[in-house]
């Protein structure tokens, strides 16, 4: 499997997930899924659900640790959490974000690691790994198995949601595991061939004030790179832009979380609705648009009343 050129599908604008460049915390993340994968020999399909599930369930591969205190949990009988504190404690972790001091005891004997006394071990990279590719394969989260749903010809992404969390998601993430097929596919993933496991590629470098700078000056952009404006005529003296190759996701996911919180709040979306249209990377590109636009009326506008910029 050429590695690079996995990335590379995963960084094109319609890839249907990253669609931008990649942190390095990410690429190793998804590295140590990709070697697993490689040596246990896991079929093209599988590894691509595999890979849209912890896609989804690590909010990109940007965190290894639920967001939430994990308060919500609390005494939660079907999760184990029988005592003062469990919801906390056992909180969702890892690529799967599993959840309750019944699957940390599971996975505490499986591994022969003390998950029940030091819970955060389930976030380290191996074991997360282990417990995202068993723990699909072999049922462990809700007695359904991977292979149920997703095996040589039988291709359910939809239904294989049920391996982790009942339908919670379920279109959405089987969009993300066709991009992921559509990736490795495309970078050579066979299962059937000797595995491979090269060095390391180097991601694409996130936007930086010395690489690739929100706000650049005209001058110096290079040659070939597009140029988007609303007239050509009027918004050509700007001395400052948004580089229209500008990382905008961490931005853009900040306003959504905002705005998710808003809608949410004042009853107009429940949260359910309101994560389908927030995870949707298509939102993502929207916003970006959106703010991209915004910027330019302000210099246009700047512009035609004398302000200084």
């Amino acid at each position: 499997m050429d590695r690079s050129r996995f990335y590379a599908a995963l960084r094109r604008r319609d890839s249907g997930v990253f669609g931008t460049s990649l942190s390095q915390p990410q690429v190793d993340r998804m590295e140590a899924i990709l070697t697993r994968l490689d040596a246990k020999r896991i079929e093209l399909a599988q590894a691509a659900y595999i890979l849209g599930t912890a896609y989804h369930e690590s909010d990109r591969f940007r965190t290894m640790e639920e967001y939430a205190s994990g308060a919500a949990y609390e005494g939660r009988k079907t999760l184990g959490n029988t005592e003062p504190g469990d919801g906390r404690r056992f909180k969702g972790r890892g690529f799967v974000q599993i959840t309750g001091r019944r699957n940390y005891t599971d996975w505490a004997k499986r591994l022969g690691i003390d998950l029940v006394g030091n819970p955060a071990l389930a976030a380290r990279l191996d074991h997360a790994t282990t417990i995202l590719i068993d723990g699909m394969m072999l049922g462990t989260f809700t007695g359904k198995k991977l292979p149920d749903y997703v095996a040589g010809a039988k291709k359910d992404y939809v239904g294989a949601r049920r391996v982790v969390n009942g339908t919670d998601r379920a279109g959405i993430i089987a969009n993300y595991a066709r991009a992921f097929e559509a990736a490795l596919v495309e970078a050579g993933y066979s299962a059937t061939t000797a595995p491979w496991t090269p060095a390391k590629p180097v991601p694409a470098p996130a936007p930086s004030r010395s690489q690739k700078p929100l706000l650049r000056p005209r001058s110096r952009q290079s040659a070939g790179s597009p140029q988007f404006s609303l007239s050509s005529s009027r918004a050509s003296w700007r001395p400052w832009r948004i580089s229209p190759e500008a990382d905008m996701a961490p931005v853009v996911r900040i306003l959504a979380r905002v705005l998710a919180g808003f809608l949410i709040g004042s009853g107009y979306f429940t949260e359910d609705a309101a994560n389908a249209v927030f995870d949707d990377p298509a939102f993502d590109a929207a916003i970006g648009a959106m703010i991209w636009a915004v910027t330019e009326l302000y210099y246009v506008a700047a512009r035609k009343l004398g302000w200084r910029t």
